[in-house]
């Protein structure tokens, strides 16, 4: 998760009985009493598989032995890692604090992540122990979702920022996650905050080269990504401004230790790198992460 220009990246564990518990950011070696048997949840896009995948890495190192699951959104892991059929899964400290306080305390409820981390980071540990969740402690790196437009409909349109596509009273078809509907920071939140004229979402994902090519082609207006695509220009888009902040700033000891470095060392700059690694240059995520963490001195 994020923190205050975004969210800053985290890891959720489950601490439920019916599965191994886990954690990130950790040492060398399983504790006694561990599972061995880890499941690692990825959200299908970019950046989630990387840090899926240097998870898998770091825990193998460690005598653990992974499986990778890709599972296409929030409303499906979080309950799975409820019930222990996933373990660990990277997540993004304010949109998952925000998540989860509209699941406890109903969709009205107020924003729990904020610019302040070590407050988002306090709330998300207290909506989180409920269900059974552990949540290690926040990465140095830091992301959130940005939209963009193409570079000429920019152009057309004099647009910089969301609050001028609102005032422009363009229709918008946005290229997103189907989840996009019902997220406070997606469709609803364009709405609401910037009275954006949001006629449809395109369930395409977050920033894949699907819903990229989409916008660029016309079919689509306008597409949900991350501050950390490095490969907008590759489309001809632009990110828009978010004038109006829609977005918040934001187990087991074995498995702790085995994670915990990568936090100490990973950063945004880090990040965007891998993922223009893979969205540009076509490498394999697995070995872009094999790579650095290599270069990190993380992986012997």
């Amino acid at each position: 998760m994020r923190r205050c220009a975004g969210t800053a990246l985290v890891l959720l564990l489950t601490g439920c009985s019916t599965g191994p518990a886990l954690e990130n950011q950790g040492a060398v070696t399983a504790a006694p009493g561990d599972s061995h048997q880890l499941t690692i949840g990825s959200a299908g896009f970019t950046e989630s598989d990387l840090l899926a995948q240097m998870y898998a890495l770091l825990l193998n190192q460690a005598g653990y032995n992974t499986s990778l699951l890709t599972v296409a959104n929030r409303e499906l892991y979080e309950p799975a890692l409820e019930s222990g059929q996933i373990d660990v899964v990277p997540e993004y400290a304010a949109t998952f604090a925000d998540w989860l306080n509209a699941k406890t305390n109903g969709a009205d409820a107020a924003p729990a992540g904020s610019p302040d981390l070590d407050a988002t980071m306090t709330a998300l540990l207290r909506l989180a122990a409920p269900h059974g969740l552990t949540v290690l402690d926040a990465s140095r790196a830091v992301d959130r979702n940005a939209f963009a437009v193409s570079a000429s409909y920019a152009r057309q349109h004099d647009l910089k920022t969301l609050s001028e596509l609102g005032a422009s009273g363009l229709e918008v078809r946005l290229a997103a996650g189907d989840e996009c509907v019902q997220r406070p920071y997606c469709e609803p939140g364009l709405k609401k905050t910037y009275g954006i004229d949001i006629t449809g979402v395109d369930p395409k994902g977050v920033g894949t080269t699907q819903a990229k090519r989409a916008v660029q082609s016309g079919q689509d207006q306008m597409v949900l990504t991350t501050t950390t695509d490095a490969t907008l220009t590759d489309f001809g888009l632009v990110l828009l401004t978010d004038d109006k902040h829609l977005r918040s700033r934001a187990g087991s000891e074995g498995v702790t230790k085995a994670l915990g470095t990568l936090n100490d060392v990973l950063t945004t700059a880090d990040l965007a790198s891998m993922n223009q690694q893979v969205d540009s240059w076509r490498r394999l995520a697995k070995d872009v992460a094999r790579t650095y963490l290599a270069d990190k001195g993380l992986l012997t």
